[in-house]
């Protein structure tokens, strides 16, 4: 499979994104009553968005907004299900801003439990909902730190063409934003350089766990191209964090594509991971290119 440069970068045209979310559950042959607990999701994201408002604050506020929107998504996501509600459990007390923080670990841990028997289009949903929350905890130190992703190479042997192509796309990705990562160097101040080498170094082991995934189902990793196309060329500050921004964002929209693509629970959870991963970074790069909203509710989903 060859990649070209200008498909690697903004990944909008490309329909790597599965199934729609009308598609029944995989594992059913007809309609699921079971309580659906993405009803239980939704209650706690709304009452997550009404803590947070009554919080107060620029920050809180983008919270407030980040929940809301993500509560609107799952309430969707059941209303097409139209099973019956799951109980919602009561939430704990969310006064200052460290309590609405482990709320936000809490919702996006909910979240990780649920994918690995989840349906292809459900997985990308609840994957987008543990991603955006791990934005939401970068917005401020005071809401507590975003989770530490660790990307372990899944032990696969054999993948079908789907995945594969899936696998594939990613490995581009994370191609690309290496690259990024090296060209923005020169045009950043001194004190981005821990920054970038931290998220250089996570770059790099998402992208040899790809490679070795590939490798082990007995597929050719996808090799990294001499250059990439940037949204404009890198002259300054500005278009570097510009590049940056893009790289990430169709990074995590490339491993959105993994999660929807696949049923193998490693390789969900090492796409999970890079998604959750990619929604803090791009949290503090749009932060400091003053993109709004700086935290994204749904990291990786179609716009």
């Amino acid at each position: 499979m060859q990649v070209g440069r200008r498909n690697v970068l903004r990944w909008s045209g490309i329909a790597l994104l599965g199934a729609p979310l009308a598609a029944l559950p995989a594992c059913s042959g007809g309609y699921d009553d079971s309580p659906d607990p993405l009803s239980a999701m939704a209650t706690a994201a709304r009452s997550d968005a009404a803590a947070a408002r009554a919080i107060g604050g620029k920050v809180a506020r983008q919270i407030a907004e980040l929940r809301t929107a993500q509560a609107r998504a799952l309430q969707q996501e059941v209303d097409r299900a139209n099973r019956p509600a799951a109980p919602a459990a009561k939430p704990s007390p969310a006064k200052n801003m460290r309590a609405l923080g482990k709320r936000l670990t809490s919702a996006a841990e909910s979240a990780v439990e649920l994918i690995p028997q989840a349906s292809r289009a459900r997985a990308g949903l609840l994957a987008s909902v543990a991603a955006g929350c791990n934005a939401g905890l970068a917005l401020d130190g005071k809401l507590g730190s975003p989770r530490t992703q660790r990307f372990p190479a899944p032990e696969v042997e054999e993948l079908d063409e789907e995945t594969v192509d899936a696998l594939q796309q990613a490995l581009a990705a994370e191609h690309a934003s290496l690259w990024v990562l090296g060209l923005v160097t020169a045009f950043l101040p001194a004190g981005y350089d821990k920054g970038l080498r931290a998220a250089a170094a996570e770059h790099r082991e998402r992208r040899d766990a790809t490679r070795d995934a590939l490798t082990s189902a007995g597929a050719d990793p996808v090799l990294a191209e001499t250059a990439y196309a940037t949204p404009k060329p890198v002259k300054n500050p500005n278009s570097a964090r510009a590049a940056v921004i893009a790289a990430e964002t169709d990074a995590v929209t490339a491993w959105r594509g993994v999660v929807e693509r696949c049923d193998e629970p490693e390789l969900r959870s090492l796409a999970v991971a890079a998604m959750c991963a990619s929604g803090a970074r791009l949290t503090r790069w749009r932060l400091e290119a003053g993109v709004k909203p700086a935290a994204l509710p749904l990291p990786g989903a179609p716009e």
